[in-house]
């Protein structure tokens, strides 16, 4: 049997250990300060806005559809060249020589249509080199992801190919104008 003398040495021991386990449940000022941070920095990191390299994939996209533009022929070719064969033929009169026939109604054109291509080859080019070159001025540590340098790396290989044929096509090097005698 317990008497009144043993039960007051358990219920105050009791009474301490729930006290005991209530201050440990209970988060220090330290704790509840750490743990506002965590979550204010969470929130900062989720509203923040992040460059998700968006114009920079859709610039090495442009970058390598011009060049291939560029390679294939363009509509803005195909008029200019239309163009300038039109002009020859109104500039020509019938008793020009054979030779100022061919080079006013086909050269004129050809070099034309070499014109525009070139013209589509150095926008890819350019186009792409800035792709290439915008991580060095933007965002520091964070890198562009290869889909994006593969592209530009395509579009600016597709504008130096097609500069190199624009000047070969103008220079008449690739498919000169034949010679009449």
């Amino acid at each position: 049997m317990t008497t009144k003398t043993d039960a007051q040495p358990d219920a105050v021991e009791r009474k301490e250990n729930e006290e005991a386990v209530e201050a440990t449940d209970q988060p220090t000022e330290v704790e509840v300060e750490a743990e506002a941070d965590v979550e204010q920095a969470e929130e900062d990191a989720a509203t923040a806005p992040r460059p998700a390299g968006a114009g920079q994939g859709a610039g090495a996209i442009v970058s390598a559809g011009l060049g291939v533009i560029a390679l294939s022929g363009s509509w803005l070719g195909t008029v200019a060249s239309a163009r300038e064969s039109l002009i020859g033929q109104l500039n020509t009169a019938q008793s020009a020589s054979v030779a100022k026939q061919v080079s006013e109604v086909y050269g004129d054109s050809w070099h034309a249509a070499a014109l525009v291509g070139g013209a589509f080859s150095l926008l890819a080019l350019l186009v792409g080199a800035f792709v290439l070159v915008k991580p060095a001025f933007g965002v520091p540590g964070r890198a562009q992801a290869t889909w994006i340098k593969s592209a530009a790396w395509a579009g600016v290989s597709l504008g130096v190919l097609g500069l190199l044929l624009a000047a070969a096509k103008y220079t008449d090097l690739l498919l000169g104008l034949p010679r009449t005698s």
